[in-house]
């Protein structure tokens, strides 16, 4: 937070740094975030109930799925993109608003209260429909998983801030809605599509930038830095990556993480169901 000091008319207006260092728009926006998270589990919320009412399951394994949470998740996933898009960057009110929203469904599911905002659902060896939602534990291990898949990515400035967190709300409301077990494996599968899909893109870039060769050294830097990361750690990584950073160019790479997300979505409930 800074404090503005009167100027004589004319002259610039002297901005003061605040004695305790805190930026009070970063702290309005961050308390903006648990209310917007609550927005988006309402979301959830109405989306379950819109289906229950007008019946519109997802035939899936022989099981009538819920697809609202689902529909939310795709949602979100689909904003988060659209910004980072045209602005290369994702903001925080959307991306750990996504975050808190799986920690609020966990907890939910938790409470008992899992006819709310249903999570995934199988029959047993009885032929009983079961639910395989996670819950708070559940969501938290999903962030986490999110955050470690690119973590070295990060360190190396290789990927931005906004890329990782929606990485993070992808991964709790994934884990929120399938469990832990499932939730993981979806993660790291449509994880892996979309770092594909990113390479495909950035490819194509090179290519009509006519500036392959460049850059093919700067994937050979870019093995180096992450040498450098595991034998030296992510402050030295970071300073020889930040050398090079007047030579990159810049890539939205929350729309292929999306295209990744929602296509193996897709995949697994419209195209092997």
């Amino acid at each position: 937070m800074t404090n503005t000091l009167t100027a004589p008319a004319g002259t610039t207006p002297v901005t003061k740094p605040n004695d305790l260092g805190i930026d009070r728009a970063f702290l309005i926006g961050m308390a903006r975030i648990p209310a917007i998270a609550v927005l988006w589990t309402a979301a959830a919320w109405l989306a379950s109930a819109a289906v229950a009412q007008f019946g519109w399951y997802l035939p899936f394994n022989g099981v009538p799925l819920n697809l609202g949470p689902i529909a939310i998740i795709c949602a979100g996933m689909l904003l988060a993109a659209w910004i980072d898009g045209y602005a290369f960057k994702v903001p925080n009110w959307c991306t750990l608003s996504l975050v808190m929203s799986g920690w609020y469904i966990g907890l939910i599911h938790d409470l008992g209260e899992i006819e709310l905002i249903p999570g995934f659902a199988e029959l047993n060896s009885s032929g009983e429909v079961v639910s395989r939602a996670g819950g708070i534990g559940g969501a938290l291990a999903g962030t986490a998983m999110g955050f470690a898949l690119l973590f070295p990515a990060l360190f190396i400035r290789g990927m931005g801030q906004g890329d990782v967190k929606m990485t993070m709300g992808f991964g709790s409301l994934i884990f929120a809605y399938f469990g832990i077990g499932d939730g993981a494996w979806i993660l790291l599968w449509s994880f892996m599509i979309g770092v594909l899909i990113g390479g495909v893109f950035g490819l194509v870039i090179m290519i009509t930038r006519r500036q392959l060769h460049k850059n093919l050294n700067n994937f050979r830097e870019i093995a180096t830095d992450l040498q450098v990361l595991v034998t030296a750690g992510p402050a030295k990584a970071a300073e020889r990556a930040e050398s090079r950073k007047k030579d990159w160019w810049r890539l939205p790479y929350g729309v292929p993480l999306c295209v990744g997300f929602l296509g193996y979505l897709w995949y697994i409930f419209f195209v092997v169901n």
